[in-house]
């Protein structure tokens, strides 16, 4: 139950973009100084990404423990 809980939250923080647009305050107002939002955009479309691979990493990992834990016999 807590797994299919799990995966509905990251779906649904998927489909939330606005919400996981993350930064540094400090870069956000460095790069926004300027006026060019396009390279402030691109900053901040790495850090997301820089966060969130981490993430997506472990959750596979433990899907597949999961899952070889299930399909293991109990003795």
């Amino acid at each position: 139950m807590k797994f299919k809980a799990a995966i509905i939250f990251i779906a649904l923080a998927l489909c939330l973009p606005s919400q996981m647009e993350a930064q540094c305050a400090m870069c956000r107002a460095v790069l926004e100084s300027n006026g060019n939002t396009d390279v402030a955009e691109g900053v901040n479309n790495g850090i997301v990404y820089l966060m969130a691979i981490p993430y997506v990493l472990v959750a596979v990992l433990f899907y597949f423990v999961y899952k070889k834990m299930k399909s293991s016999p109990v003795s």
